[in-house]
């Protein structure tokens, strides 16, 4: 679920770990994956419970397959400061155009606050290729979904 995710990381940059690793999903790797791209993190990587080791992923029981993120810091503060849920699991929050425009523009969209300066929102699409996306993203592929979570 994102919620774990997203408590997952932010305790990991609260805690100073320089790395850290989350069950293999498409969903996390959608997610870290974006985290990736907008500079939250440094890199990502597949592995096992013990290594970031992409050779001995394929060798290893399902369960036992992991995602490692390389956190990112900046004069030993954390890049990643906040990462919260948008859409939760008693209240999905799903979103056409104009409103994810609305969101990326600085202005409210229904219930969900404007994304200030460097913050990003993840939105699930209902396309298979692109299933998950950044809100710009998804704006400049016109594609419309549930925001997940945002993160700064």
């Amino acid at each position: 679920l994102p919620h774990d995710l997203c408590s997952h990381v932010q305790n990991a940059f609260r805690a100073r770990h320089a790395k850290m690793f989350v069950e293999h999903n498409t969903q996390n790797l959608g997610i870290l994956s974006i985290l990736l791209r907008a500079g939250f993190i440094s890199n990502i990587t597949r592995g096992t419970i013990t290594s970031p080791d992409p050779i001995a992923f394929h060798h290893v029981p399902e369960p036992q397959q992991r995602i490692w993120a390389d956190l990112k810091y900046r004069n030993d503060i954390p890049v990643l400061k906040n990462m919260e849920l948008v859409s939760k699991p008693s209240k999905k929050v799903f979103m056409d155009l104009g409103e994810i425009r609305r969101l990326c523009s600085g202005r409210r969209a229904g219930s969900v606050p404007p994304l200030g300066m460097g913050e990003i929102a993840v939105v699930r699409t209902r396309n298979k290729e692109y299933q998950w996306l950044e809100a710009r993203e998804a704006l400049q592929m016109k594609l419309d979904g549930e925001v997940v979570c945002r993160a700064r």
